[in-house]
């Protein structure tokens, strides 16, 4: 039970997010991406430290082009880099890796699905970093699957 203020419940980001006039902006996104790696268990977190997290509107053109998307709508989030069983310590130093979160993808699909944002938003960081970690998508739709 959270503390109250004048005899009410302080509400909660979530319950703020939910309830504001306008649609969330990619503060807001952040927020709720940054809490759900904030939650990850140790083993998993102590490896996404030097990962960056972008929230962008909507894929760049050629990113879209060259996984074969034709609808911006159809991607809400992508990890860029190479996942760490891949690495090695012998390799040039590029760009970082990182998660992509594409707002007005998740804020439709947000809409369309009635799905609670920050369990959309969960989803798919959570999507990006088994890439990270070199899952694939087959590999996640089983663990989801199973769990």
């Amino acid at each position: 039970m959270r503390a109250g203020i004048a005899g009410g419940f302080a509400p909660s980001r979530a319950d703020m997010i939910r309830t504001q006039t306008h649609a969330p902006t990619a503060d807001d996104l952040e927020r709720l991406a940054r809490g759900v790696l904030a939650r990850l268990p140790g083993a998993f977190a102590r490896h996404l430290d030097d990962v960056v997290l972008v929230i962008d509107e909507f894929a760049a053109d050629d990113v879209l082009a060259e996984l074969g998307i034709e609808d911006a709508f159809e991607l809400t989030g992508l990890y860029t880099g190479r996942p760490l069983g891949e690495k090695s310590s012998t390799d040039v130093v590029g760009l970082p890796d990182m998660i992509h979160l594409y707002r007005q993808p998740l804020l439709a699909e947000w809409i369309e699905t009635d799905v609670a944002l920050e369990a959309l938003i969960a989803h798919v960081v959570i999507h990006e970093v088994g890439h990270h970690f070199g899952l694939s998508d087959a590999d996640m739709h089983a663990l989801e699957d199973d769990a």
